[in-house]
């Protein structure tokens, strides 16, 4: 019972101190104080409170007093409560102050909280970064379409990281000066001749106002000849043509289709006309005849006219026969 005892003891003294080393980070404060930051095993043991993790602010203050960096823990403090990256701002105010770049701590924490790598952004002011554009495609006056691929040397215009665009809005600038200097030029020889044109036409612009990115330098890496797009457009007019030629032709036999079938029409009812004047031609005989209007010989001489007249139509028929 005395060994299970004396185990419980030792074991709760443990847990004790690590509860007190948790909350009083001895090993860090005498880090802290090693590297000369001064900073009270107090102050320690409130942002425990604060929830604020001792270890990170400690780590920058070191870094910043090894690097002559002034810094503050209560600004520090704030920056990581309000979300920020604590350990990056201070990796970029360290860059900066090598590479003599002005960057106050207030743009830093600013450039942080806006969601934009202020670490990376300081590195692309020392060393700038190329940008490949995707394939441009515009036309020259001739109609000859050029596909252009170009590359955009920037560097981060830290002043401008806030409320600055990004990227893909260099590359859409970049991208509409390629297809507005093509589209001026008068043919596609000359463009293919001489591309750095391209370049000056661009850089001319100020394409990077604005943006939170400083345009160096463009360079043209690769130009291909793409369709013949004025002949295009030419035979797709031509076509166009053709198909409302076809139509107004085909809206014009319709009619005359239409105006042959109306006179088909009437020429039938004129026909049945007649045949239905004919038809009456016999009754009126016999009428005349019960009235006496009409005697034997009068019709007689009727028959012979008709005769006569049919003959006639005989012989005219034969005639135009012969001279075909």
């Amino acid at each position: 019972m005395e060994f299970y005892g004396t185990f419980g003891l030792i074991a709760g003294i443990i847990v004790l101190l690590i509860i007190i080393l948790y909350y009083i980070p001895i090993g860090l404060w005498f880090s802290a104080l090693v590297s000369g930051v001064r900073i009270s095993l107090m102050q320690l043991f409130l942002m425990r409170f604060r929830k604020v993790p001792p270890s990170v602010i400690v780590r920058a203050l070191i870094e910043g007093t090894k690097a002559d960096v002034p810094l503050n823990r209560n600004s520090l403090e704030a920056h990581y409560l309000a979300g920020g990256q604590v350990a990056k701002v201070v990796h970029a105010l360290v860059s900066a102050a090598k590479a003599n770049i002005e960057l106050p701590f207030n743009m830093a924490t600013a450039i942080d909280l806006a969601g934009r790598d202020v670490f990376e952004a300081v590195q692309m002011s020392v060393n700038p970064k190329v940008i490949d554009t995707p394939p441009v495609s515009a036309v020259s006056k001739d109609g000859i379409q050029l596909i252009c691929r170009a590359r955009v040397t920037v560097r981060a215009n830290i002043k401008q990281l806030v409320g600055g665009a990004g990227e893909e809005t260099v590359l859409a600038r970049v991208g509409e000066g390629i297809v507005s200097s093509i589209g001026s030029s008068f043919s596609h020889k000359s463009v293919l001749e001489n591309p750095d044109t391209i370049s000056k036409l661009v850089l001319e612009k100020g394409l990077d106002a604005g943006t939170a990115f400083e345009i160096l330098s463009i360079d043209i890496a690769d130009i291909d000849i793409g369709k013949n797009i004025g002949a295009v457009l030419q035979m797709d007019q031509a076509e166009a043509d053709k198909n409302i030629a076809q139509a107004k032709a085909e809206e014009r036999r319709a009619m005359a289709v239409a105006l042959e079938q109306e006179m088909i029409a009437k020429a039938q009812e004129a026909r049945a006309k007649v045949i239905e004047a004919e038809v009456q031609i016999p009754l009126a005989i016999a009428e005349a005849f019960r009235s006496g209007n009409l005697g034997i010989m009068d019709y007689m001489k009727y028959k012979n006219i008709m005769a006569d007249t049919s003959m006639r139509e005989s012989i005219a028929g034969e005639d135009s026969k012969k001279q075909e």
